[in-house]
């Protein structure tokens, strides 16, 4: 399994948890939350250099 798989099924065991001991909303909350929240602490060399792996452009 390719690692990008790995994460994606590990953040929905994570997610299922997180709804079944907090409830819905607060769950929901944290997902969304937390990469939003991490995504706007990086400078803006780290954000375009995140949007262009993102869009497959390494090593430009």
């Amino acid at each position: 399994m390719s690692t990008s798989g790995k994460v994606a099924v590990a953040g929905v065991v994570a997610a299922i948890v997180l709804f079944w001991s907090v409830g819905f909303w607060a769950g929901l909350l944290v997902l969304i939350g937390v990469p939003a929240a991490a995504y706007l602490l990086l400078d803006s060399s780290q954000r375009r250099r995140l949007r262009g792996v993102s869009r497959k452009r390494i090593g430009r």
